[in-house]
């Protein structure tokens, strides 16, 4: 027995959770993949809200479980499923803002690199700016998958911000080096990865675009986010 388990933030028993967690940032997401994609499901975590279900898709077990908003957040939650509940896999599925005139609404990006703006990397003392890749073998499984079920993905790096409104317009410049899109997660999710030796991989569904302005209502960043889902539950 684990003695770390249950942990603050996640009170599943150990073996709850499967090798593979899908992490969406909202917790009604979360139960949206549950109830459309998993069969079985079980809610294994509800604390703060923060839904957590496994079950099975198409026979493999898979994970399911929100992060909420921002690298403090999944900071926390990727930490303990990496060390402490064992799972080998994590796979943001998200929204993110474009900054490239190269996609539109709804197209998807995976994340090669995470740039940031956060201190979260100074914790593992590196004196220095760091930009966190993802698992290369979960990013070629992203591909090869959303090659053979016909959907397009961008593939580069991402900019991770700990700034929603960003009265300084920092992500404007990453544009002139090919950066795709702004979220805020997966800086933090790659760096735990890569501190645990795990893997992980961010994919995001464009839900707003920072030069044209355009912009998804909440309810469709819900539950419109469907091929994302997909090729996410194929890979894990």
């Amino acid at each position: 027995m684990n003695p770390k388990i249950p942990t603050p933030h996640i009170n599943a028993p150990e073996g709850a959770f499967a090798e593979t967690v899908l992490m969406p940032g909202d917790p009604l997401r979360s139960r949206f993949i549950a109830d459309n994609f998993l069969e079985n499901a079980e809610l294994v975590n509800n604390v703060r809200g923060v839904q957590g279900y496994t079950g099975t898709y198409h026979g493999k077990r898979v994970s399911v479980m929100a992060s909420g908003m921002g690298m403090p957040a999944i900071g926390i939650y990727s930490y303990e499923l990496f060390n402490f509940y064992g799972v080998n896999n994590i796979i943001r599925i998200g929204s993110a803002g474009a900054l490239s005139s190269h996609l539109k609404l709804m197209d998807i990006v995976a994340g090669m690199s995470a740039y940031t703006d956060s201190a979260f990397g100074n914790q593992f003392g590196v004196r220095g700016n760091l930009a966190p890749c993802c698992s290369y073998e979960l990013l070629r499984k992203a591909v090869d998958t959303a090659e053979r079920l016909g959907i397009n993905i961008a593939c580069g790096p991402i900019y991770s911000s700990d700034v929603f409104y960003d009265e300084g317009q920092n992500s404007i410049g990453l544009q002139k080096l090919g950066v795709l899109a702004v979220e805020m997660e997966a800086a933090a999710l790659y760096l735990n990865a890569a501190r645990a030796g795990k893997n992980a991989l961010c994919l995001c569904t464009i839900s707003d675009h920072v030069i044209t302005g355009e912009s998804m209502p909440a309810e469709q960043r819900q539950i419109g986010f469907q091929q994302m889902m997909k090729i996410a539950l194929e890979i894990a």
